[in-house]
C-alpha cells in the first residue's frame, strides 16, 4: 500500500503535470494558458485531497506540505516569463530556506519538530521525557548542524533551479513552446533536485538520532538498536531518579 501511494504521489506530483504541459498545450486541445494552470493545480489538488480525504493525518509535517502546496498554487497565477519566471519557480526554495534558518534563530528549530513528529510521543509523560532529552547540549548542537545542512542544500538547489529556468525557459508566457520548456525543467528538477534533498534530510536525521542515542543508556544484553526507543527513554528516566535519590541521601535531605 505504501509503495502504491508513492507511485501515486509521483504520478500526480510530476508525471501527469509534465504530460499535460507537453501534450495538451496546443490550441486544438486545452491551449497554452489553461494547460499551464491545470498542470500547476494537479499537484496542489492531490496534496489537499490526500490530506483531507485520504490519509486525514493532520500534524506538523502534513501542515508544512499543505502550506507549501498552497503557496505553489497561488504562484501559478502569477503569469510571467524570463527572469521573473525563474524567480517565481524558485520562491519555494527561498521559503524553505528562510523557514528553517529563521526557526533556528527564533530558538525553535523546524527540524526538531520533524524529529518529534517522527518519534511520536503518545502520552504526556513521554512528551515531557522527550523534551527533557532533546534539551541536552549535544542534541541541541545536532539540531544546529542539521538545520544548516538543510539550509545550505536548499540554497544550492534553489540556485540550480533558478539557473535551469533562466537558461531553458526562454519562450514567452502563454505559448506552447513555453509550456514545453517548463515541462523540460520540471522533468530535470523532479529527479536531479529531489535526490540531494532526500540525502540532506537523511543525513540531518542521522545526526540527530546519533546525538539522541548517545544520551540514552543500553539495556543489559542488547545493543541500543535492538531495544525499543521508549524503553531506553524510560531507563534514562529511572537512572535520573536513582541519581537524584542518591544525591539527596548524600546531602542528608
Amino acid at each position: 500500500m505504501k509503495a502504491f501511494k508513492t507511485v501515486l504521489d509521483l504520478l500526480m506530483g510530476a508525471v501527469i503535470p509534465i504530460v499535460v504541459l507537453n501534450q495538451l498545450s496546443s490550441d486544438d486541445r486545452l491551449g497554452a494558458i489553461p494547460a499551464y494552470i491545470v498542470s500547476a493545480m494537479i499537484p496542489v489538488a492531490w496534496v489537499l485531497i490526500d490530506l483531507f480525504f485520504l490519509t486525514k493525518r493532520f500534524n506538523f509535517i502534513t501542515s508544512y506540505v499543505g502550506l507549501s502546496s498552497i503557496l505553489s498554487g497561488v504562484l501559478a497565477f502569477w503569469f510571467v516569463d524570463g527572469v521573473l519566471f525563474a524567480v517565481k519557480d524558485t520562491i519555494g526554495f527561498v521559503f524553505r530556506a528562510v523557514l528553517f534558518a529563521g526557526s533556528w534563530y527564533l530558538g525553535e528549530p523546524l527540524i526538531k519538530a520533524f524529529l518529534v513528529q517522527a518519534l511520536s510521543p503518545d502520552t504526556p509523560e513521554r512528551e515531557r521525557s522527550l523534551q527533557e532529552l532533546l534539551a541536552e547540549a549535544g542534541i541541541v548542537r545536532s539540531f544546529r548542524i542539521a538545520t544548516w545542512i538543510l539550509v545550505i542544500e536548499t540554497v544550492l538547489a534553489g540556485i540550480a533551479n533558478f539557473c535551469l529556468n533562466l537558461f531553458i525557459v526562454v519562450a514567452p508566457f502563454g505559448t506552447e513552446t513555453f509550456n514545453q520548456q517548463v515541462a523540460q525543467v520540471n522533468a530535470i528538477t523532479r529527479v536531479a533536485l529531489t535526490i540531494p534533498t532526500a540525502i540532506a534530510f537523511a543525513i540531518a536525521m542521522w545526526l540527530m538520532y546519533r546525538a539522541i542515542y548517545q544520551e540514552l543508556p543500553t539495556e543489559e544484553g542488547k545493543s541500543q538498536l535492538d531495544s525499543e526507543f521508549w524503553d531506553l527513554v524510560q531507563l534514562r528516566e529511572e537512572a535520573k531518579q536513582t541519581d537524584l535519590v542518591g544525591t539527596k541521601t548524600v546531602l542528608g535531605v
